[in-house]
């Protein structure tokens, strides 16, 4: 009876040691990410750093980054080391671990064929935080659904669509990723004239109205670089296309399209090239005749 005690209070000893020792383990490799964590998110003297694709990455979308693969690790580690603890402890009561662990692998085996969908959207959500494609904030392109992150999860990223809808999308899915909000954007505008405009003068008016919107707030803020002639962009017998371009903040060229649209339109105006008739088309013949309209039918009598 006593060499039952002895060895029931050994092995209980021996369980208490271990749970004491993967407890602080797990206490001590939490506190070194969290302290990890915080070293990374500590502010450098300008409050902003370049990644290698040279592109800024403030200190808040930094620090959502780093809390995520923070949390993933933690929580990583907590799953290691009590497991760990949990079979050691099985050991010492005397549960034979190998059928267990055989049966653990089947069962893992059989759980990943049928929830592969779901490991492999957790995978690449992982990539996605540790690649740092994007973040809360950030408008992005992902092929179905276009928005504005609102939340990166390890399964689902959510959008808030331009229309205000909310897009759930799956990580797994995501195939492509076009950041709308980072480096800068370009504002693209078409303006067509009428064919005999001199191309000159328009091109020096251009300089003008990007010269007057790059003194104006908060336009100025906006613009990275002075507005741009690119050139004619078609041709044909009753119009003249060219396309105007600047190079804004990130997310904010529809913006500036918009007020240099109707700062142009001004000055078309002004010039007298907005509202000018477009030239008669001309065929093998000549001028085509106008077409009579057809005679109203006599009211019945």
């Amino acid at each position: 009876m006593s060499a039952n005690w002895e060895t029931w209070l050994t092995a209980g000893l021996r369980i208490l040691l271990i749970v004491a020792i993967a407890l602080t383990v797990r206490w001590v490799v939490r506190r070194a990410i969290t302290r990890l964590i915080s070293r990374l998110n500590r502010e450098d003297p300008e409050n902003r750093r370049l990644t290698r694709s040279g592109l800024l990455l403030n200190s808040e979308r930094r620090r959502q980054r780093s809390e995520a693969i923070g949390s993933v690790l933690r929580s990583a580690a907590s799953v290691l080391i009590l497991g760990t603890a949990g079979l050691m402890v099985l050991s010492e009561i005397g549960v034979q671990l190998g059928p267990l662990m055989a049966s653990a692998g089947v069962a893992g085996v059989a759980i990943g064929f049928g929830a592969r969908s779901l490991v492999q959207d957790v995978i690449s959500g992982m990539f996605m935080l540790l690649e740092d494609q994007y973040g809360v904030g950030d408008t992005i392109d992902v092929g179905e659904a276009t928005g504005t992150v609102l939340e990166i999860g390890l399964r689902v990223t959510t959008l808030r669509g331009d229309a205000g809808e909310v897009w759930y999308v799956r990580n797994g899915e995501i195939k492509r990723v076009g950041n709308l909000s980072q480096g800068w954007s370009t504002a693209l505008v078409d303006v067509e004239v009428p064919a005999d405009t001199d191309v000159e003068a328009l091109k020096k008016m251009v300089a003008e109205v990007g010269a007057e919107l790059s003194r104006v707030e908060p336009w100025h803020e906006l613009l990275l670089e002075p507005v741009r002639y690119l050139g004619v962009e078609s041709v044909s017998a009753e119009s003249i296309m060219v396309k105007v371009a600047a190079k804004t903040q990130p997310g904010r060229g529809p913006e500036v399209e918009r007020e240099l649209r109707w700062r142009l339109k001004r000055a078309l105006d002004e010039a007298g090239l907005a509202n000018r008739e477009p030239l008669p088309l001309v065929g093998q013949g000549g001028p085509r005749p106008a077409v009579a309209a057809p005679a109203e039918p006599a009211a019945a009598e």
